[in-house]
Parts: C-alpha cells; structure tokens; sequence
C-alpha cells in the first residue's frame, strides 16, 4: 500500500515587491542523479516536472496519525534520472549564453550535498561534455565569422576593457608567435587526451540574432575558493625544486560600476571552444580535490569560471573597429561549482580535511544568511545589512544580487537514504532562494550608424570591377551570313584582355609596391621591437619592483585588515560595556531618586510629628504653668488672709471668713466683658486705645475670615489704607506688597486668642503672587484671678468680683518664615507658640 502524502504546513505569504515587472526571481532547477547501486535504499522521488517529494528512509521514517510524514517541494523545473547534458543545457544554460551575447551579465552555479554530482553536470565525462563545454561552443558557434584578431581588445587591470591600434596589435601577435609551442610529430597542436572527448559536443547550437557589425573576443579565466582565500588557477608559477614558492591568495576590488573582481587574475583571450576548454583543463588540473568517505574525487574548494565576452561597432566603413570606449560592452557568465556541503561525522574528516570541511560549510552557511536576508528585506520591506563580506564567496557575487543580471541554480541531490538530511536542508535553501529576485539588465542603445556595414563594403568592390569592364554585346546569331555580331564579339573580348593585363601590370606594381612598404615596414618593425625590447626589459625590472612592493602592501593590508576586525571586536566589547554600565547607571539614578523622595516624605512626616509633639509640649507647659500660677496664688491668697486676720485680730473685730477663689467657681461666674471701668469708687473712665501697625504706611491686604468674633481688648489692630478681604485672591495680592491674616483660636483657659500673622508679598516667576510670613502677633484678655486690691483703710472689704472686672491685655511678637503661595490658607496643622512677654496695665 502506497504512504499518503502529506505537505508541512507553509508559512503565511508574505507582501510582493512593489514593482515586480522590473525583476526576475532566481531560477533554481533540481537534477536528481541516479543511484550507484540498484539494491540502494532510494528518498527521493520525482512527481512531476515541476515537483520533487522527500521521504524519510526505514531508520528514520516518523509515524503520524498511522502515516508516513513526507515532504514536497516545487522548482522551476526538475530533471530525473533519465535527462540528457543537452536537454539539462537548452533549459538552463543556453539563455544565459544568449544574454551573454547580448552584453548581460549571468551567473550560474550548482549546489548540493557531496557526491550529488555537481561536477558531473558543470564539466561532464568523455562523450558527454556538461554545461561548461557547451556554453564555450555555443559562443564561438554564435561569433565566430565576426571575431577581432587576436590582442584588438585588451582588457585593463580595474576590470574595464580597450581597444589597441593595429600596430600594438601586431606586435603582441608576433610576440605571441615568437614563443615556442608544443607539437606533436605530425606538426599539428598538443591537445590533452583527457579532454579531448569532452569538448566533441557536435551540437553546432548558435545564437540566431547576432550583430553582423560588431566584432567579438573572448575572454576566460579560473580561480579557486579555498579556506576562504581566493587563488588564481592559470597563475604560471616559477618552477623552483629546491624551494617551491606557494601560490599567493588575491584580493577583491570593486570597479567603478560596482562589480566585484579578482586583482591581479590571469585572463586569457581565446579564439575557440578547444583553446578555451584547454585552459580550463590546464587550472582543473591545479584544482584542490580529495577523497573523503563520501566521494573518491571530492571537490575541496569552490571553483569560479568565468567568460568575458568584449564586442565593439565596426566604423561606418566596416573595415576597423571604434576607438571610443563607450561604444564598448562587457559582459560576464560566470560557471561556478560549488564544494559539496557535509557533516564530518560522516566523513570521519581529521587534520586538514576536518578544517576544509570547516570552512566550505562556513561559507555556505554565509552564502544562505545572504539569501535569507535578501528575501526578508524584498518581500517584508525591512533594510537590514546583508552580511556579503562574511565570506570571499559571497562577497565575489554581491553584484549579481545587489546589480543586474540573471541567476541560476541547479541543485543537485543524491537520492540514497543516507543523504537524506543533508538533502531535506538543501531542498529548504533551494526552495526559499527562488523567492529572491534580482534586477532585469537593461538592453544597451544602438551605436547609431547604419547596419550592414561589414558585408556592403564587401560587395562594393566587387562590383567596381565588373563595371571597369566593357559589357558584352548580345551573342545571338539570328543569320547564317551575320558578319558583324562575332567581329564586335571579338572586339569587346580583345578590350577586355587588353584592360585584363592592364590590371595585372598593375596589380604586379602594386604588389612590388607594397613588398617594398612590407620589407621597409619589417625593418622599421625590427628597429622598433629592439627599441621595445629595451623597454620592456626596463619595464619588466620596474615591474619586478612594483610587485615586490605591492606584495609588501599586501601583507601589510592584511596585518592592518586583522588589527581592524581585533578593533572592531574590541570596539563592540566597549560598546557592549558601555551599554551595560548606562543601564546601570539609570538603574542608579532611578533608586537614588525614589530614595530622595522617600527621603522627602519622611522628612515631611517627621516634621509633621515634631510639630505635633511640640504642639502637645506647649500645651503641657501652659498647663502645668497655669497650675503653678494658681498654687502660687492660693499660697498668696492665704498669706493675705493670715495678715488681715492679725490686722483684724490687732484693729477690729473679727469678719467673716472669705471663700478661697477656685477655678471652677471663676468659671461658673458669667464673665462681663466691658471695656467700662470697675465699679470701683473713684476710679478714672478708660478709653479704647488703637495700636498703629509698625508698617502704616505700606499698602496692606487684610484677611479676616467670615468665622472671626469681634473681641474687647483694649488694644485693637488698625492698618490705615488696607484693602479688608474675606478670602485671599490674585487680584487683590498684586495691588500690595504686604499681608496680614487674622486668625482666632480657643486659648486653653478658655478665653479666645487673636493671632495677626504678617507676610510680605512678592511676583513669582510664573507671573502669579506669593506671600512669605515674617511674624505672628498674639492678642488676648487675661483674667488675674485671686487677684484682688489689698484692703485700704476706706474699704476693709471689698467686693468678691472686684478682680473680674480687672482685664489685662497680653501682646506676643515672634518672628517667622513661613512662604505661602497666593489663595492657599494657613493650614490646620501649623501653630507656633512663643514664650508670652507680660505687658503692665
């Protein structure tokens, strides 16, 4: 019974880009490779020609509801096991050849666990050539009636591209084929056996729409991806048996069009598919590979071909080529075949192979951060860095994705069991990397000048030697005794004959003419190669010294490149710090200033008990003195009466005894509050007496609240000129600068207490008004008692309530510095008690 299929469930869609006409997502395209074995355990099946399903194998099949979970996954296109290089060729590589043509830019690269047959599909076997071979045919199929002479383009060293003169182009012809060439007896070129059979595709697949005025040269080279350090692989070393010299890493650049490239990489001009495949077998053979448990011949590093196609317009002659470098395109298709990713407990790897595998792992696990990020900043908006500089191997390709161009991919698995997680964690990059999309490449403008050239001219001057010519006249022969037609037949051939041999003299003076020029222009040649020949030896020592010196700064750009990422590291670890001791010192300030306002509330809150305690002590202490007061009267009164008793006992006859004074009886006695004298005899009339304020002549606000009782001390406040309110107001504290408050209390005897606090008033910077108290004067009647007027000879018995007539007023100053902002009122909780100063009736 067949496992039902299940799907894992996908993430919600996120948001398309903005403008998606101007874009073209990556092409990923999956090759399944068939299995060694046929008795091999297989994971992998294919659906459809879009779809692949994964399954998990018997030691790790998870069950499920009773079923098997297994895992589809969609890609533009999937090959089996049964697809042909060509058929894998025409979907994939042959519109990226048609683009390179075109003067786009492409990449093109493979990716998959070790051992799924990356490098089979990018070179291929004897017979069987992959998409390397075919995309170099291809080209030279496509342009190959319309390529320059060889050293017409000459590419710079910052990535740009010139056209020489045909002078400097012949010289570094005949340089060129001055240098001893290996042959074979029979004369013909060496050609390696190994890969001779790869090369034969015998597809003669071409580019239809190719422009017939442009003039063509190709251009390739190889490099290698090794431990994150980029070598060039056609780099002809000096041959040193005693003390090889290790080939030297290079350095990435960006030109002016923000393309990443290789300094200093040998890129050699070729002028067929076989002299092209040739030098990619001269640096395959330099390639770093090894055999690991997984595969006999595992590729250890990353390999990077690249072809660079230089076209220029033809002038309006169609005989040489335009100087002007804007008129020049440069397009790159670049073959790249990914090391293959692996678990090294898998392959047991140890020493250097455990550091390989280190470092491809790394560098693909920097390769998927970049796509990942990519994909989150198109698709959700964000503007995150993407981490390209954390490997040579993305940094090389940032242009692709930040740039124009197309990109491809095919991944490559291996379906046997034993991939199976390696192949589930490719099939998730791969699927996740064909949400990215890159830039479409803009077509270039036309030149401007008419087409055809190339083959008008041609024809042109074909045509002016027929015309030279004189025409034939017509041949029929209508008569049997016709006498004119073959005598002018014979005349215009005889003329042609004679202008024939004409031309042949003088194509023969020509010819000696130009032999001459040839051999003047040979020794001119001669003079100027040795002349050159000087040069360059000159050159090529100062040359000698440059490199000297650029090796030198290269070595040191690394020392300072290290010192820069232990800075960077250092600079983050200080960063780091400094957060921390910010958040720190925040955490700080935040407990210092709750400590301050718990400070300030407990400082409040013991203010608040202190003045209550002091409040309670006052009270205490005018208790215990009005106790005191009274013994000390009683003490007196009975003294008194012991003296009137001896004066009685010694002068008259004894009187009744008189009742001792007591508080309660004071008290139960109604108190008369008059300011009219006592009803002594004789005694002078009293009149009521106004105090003048210290402060009479300053302009006052009088605040008596509606609660106070009018009192009958003889000494009443008067303020001449004061503005007399009910409750404090802004209006009125603006129209003075100073202030007084009347405010009563029940004194503990009973009796009732005025107190006239005083303050000044000044602005506040607010622009509202604010009173600061200065003093509180005290106000009150004090009734004596058991103070009586001693017994004069005209009175021997004076009235009981003679001393509740006698009223005393007491006036209490004290100073204070109490600030209250204007409309707020003494509050209930504040009182200040001086020490009372007794002032003489």
């Amino acid at each position: 019974m067949k496992a039902a299929r299940a799907k894992t469930p996908r993430r919600p869609a996120p948001k398309k880009p903005s403008n998606p006409s101007l874009k073209d997502p990556v092409g990923v395209y999956c090759r399944v490779r068939p299995l060694s074995r046929p008795d091999q355990e297989c994971c992998i099946e294919v659906i459809n020609e879009t779809t692949v399903q994964i399954h998990p194998p018997d030691g790790y099949r998870v069950f499920r509801n009773g079923e098997y979970r297994e895992t589809q996954y969609s890609f533009k296109e999937v090959f089996g096991t049964l697809v042909i290089q060509k058929e894998l060729f025409d979907v994939v590589a042959k519109p990226l050849v048609e683009d390179l043509i075109r003067g786009k830019n492409g990449l093109l690269f493979t990716y998959g666990v070790t051992g799924s047959g990356k490098t089979h599909t990018m070179t291929g076997s004897p017979g069987d050539g992959g998409l390397l071979p075919r995309c170099l045919d291809m080209i030279f199929n496509s342009i190959g009636p319309f390529q320059a002479k060889r050293f017409v383009f000459k590419l710079d060293e910052k990535n740009g591209v010139d056209v020489q003169c045909e002078v400097d182009a012949l010289l570094e012809r005949q340089k060129r084929d001055a240098m001893p060439v290996p042959k074979t007896p029979s004369g013909k070129r060496q050609i390696d056996p190994e890969f001779a059979d790869m090369i034969n595709v015998q597809d003669h697949c071409k580019v239809e729409e190719v422009d017939e005025d442009n003039v063509y040269s190709v251009f390739v080279s190889y490099i290698e991806i090794y431990n994150n350090y980029i070598y060039d692989l056609l780099e002809e070393a000096p041959f040193d048996p005693i003390k090889p010299k290790p080939p030297q890493s290079k350095i990435l650049r960006e030109d002016q069009n923000h393309n990443m490239y290789v300094t200093g990489c040998t890129e050699v001009e070729v002028k067929s598919t076989e002299e092209a495949f040739e030098v990619f077998w001269r640096g395959q053979k330099k390639r770093r590979i090894a055999n690991t448990q997984l595969n006999r011949e595992s590729s250890r590093s990353h390999s990077v071909f690249i072809i660079k196609l230089a076209q220029a317009p033809l002038d309006a002659d169609g005989d040489n080529v335009l100087q002007e470098k804007e008129q020049i395109t440069l397009s790159q298709l670049s073959l790249v075949d990914l090391a293959g990713s692996e678990r090294t407990n898998r392959t047991k790897a140890e020493g250097n192979r455990l550091r390989e595998a280190g470092n491809i792992n790394q560098s693909l696990m920097t390769l998927r951060t970049c796509i990942e990020v990519l994909r989150e900043n198109q698709m959700y908006g964000t503007n995150k860095m993407v981490p390209y500089r954390d490997s040579k191997l993305t940094h090389l390709f940032k242009n692709y994705f930040d740039g124009e161009g197309k990109v491809r991919m095919i991944v490559c698995v291996n379906p046997k069991a034993e991939d199976y997680e390696e192949s589930l964690q490719v099939m998730r990059f791969a699927e996740m990397t064909q949400e990215v999309e890159v830039a479409r490449p803009v077509d270039k403008p036309l030149c401007g000048l008419t087409p055809g050239r190339r083959f008008r001219n041609q024809q042109s001057v074909s045509e002016m030697l027929l015309q030279s010519f004189p025409p034939l006249p017509s041949c029929e022969l209508l008569d049997v005794n016709d006498d004119q037609t073959l005598p002018k037949l014979i005349e215009v051939l005889e003329k042609r004959h004679r202008l024939r041999q004409m031309l042949s003299e003088e194509f023969a003076k020509n010819v000696l003419t130009f032999k001459t020029m040839l051999q003047e222009f040979d020794s001119s040649v001669v003079s100027k190669e040795n002349y050159i020949q000087g040069k360059l030896s000159e050159k090529e020592k100062i040359i000698a010294g440059q490199k000297m010196e650029l090796e030198r700064l290269e070595k040191k750009t690394k020392t300072l490149e290290y010192k820069i990422e232990i800075l960077e590291k250092t600079a983050t670890i200080y960063e780091e710090d400094k957060r921390n001791l910010q958040q720190e010192l925040e955490s700080k300030s935040q407990k210092l200033q709750r400590q301050a306002s718990d400070k300030r509330r407990l400082e409040a809150r013991l203010q608040g008990m202190v003045a209550e305690t002091t409040m309670k002590w006052e009270k205490e202490c005018e208790r215990r003195v009005a106790a005191k007061q009274l013994e000390m009267q009683n003490k007196l009164w009975v003294k008194d009466e012991k003296l009137k008793q001896l004066k009685a006992i010694v002068t008259e006859p004894k009187n009744e005894k008189p009742e001792r004074p007591s508080r309660e009886r004071d008290r139960e006695k109604p108190v008369q509050r008059s300011v009219s004298p006592s009803p002594v005899p004789n005694a002078p009339p009293v009149r009521l007496r106004h105090r003048r304020s210290r402060s009479a002549g300053e302009r006052w606000v009088d605040h008596k609240p509606p609660s106070n009782l009018p009192t009958e001390t003889v000494m009443q406040p008067h303020v001449p000129h004061a503005i007399t309110v009910a409750a404090a107001s802004e209006k009125a504290l603006a129209k003075c600068d100073k202030y007084m408050l009347t405010h009563q209390e029940l004194a503990s005897d009973g009796e009732i207490e005025t107190k006239l606090i005083k303050g000044d008033v000044f602005k506040t910077r607010g622009g509202g008004q604010a009173v600061q108290f200065t003093e509180i004067e005290t106000l009150k009647q004090e009734s004596p008692t058991g103070r009586k007027r001693r017994s004069s000879p005209s009175n021997p018995n004076p009235p009981e309530d003679a001393a509740d007539a006698e009223w005393t007023d007491v006036e209490t100053r004290c100073s204070v510095a109490v600030e209250m902002r204007a409309g707020s009122t003494l509050g209930p909780g504040y009182q200040h008690h001086a020490q009372p100063k007794r002032r003489k009736p």
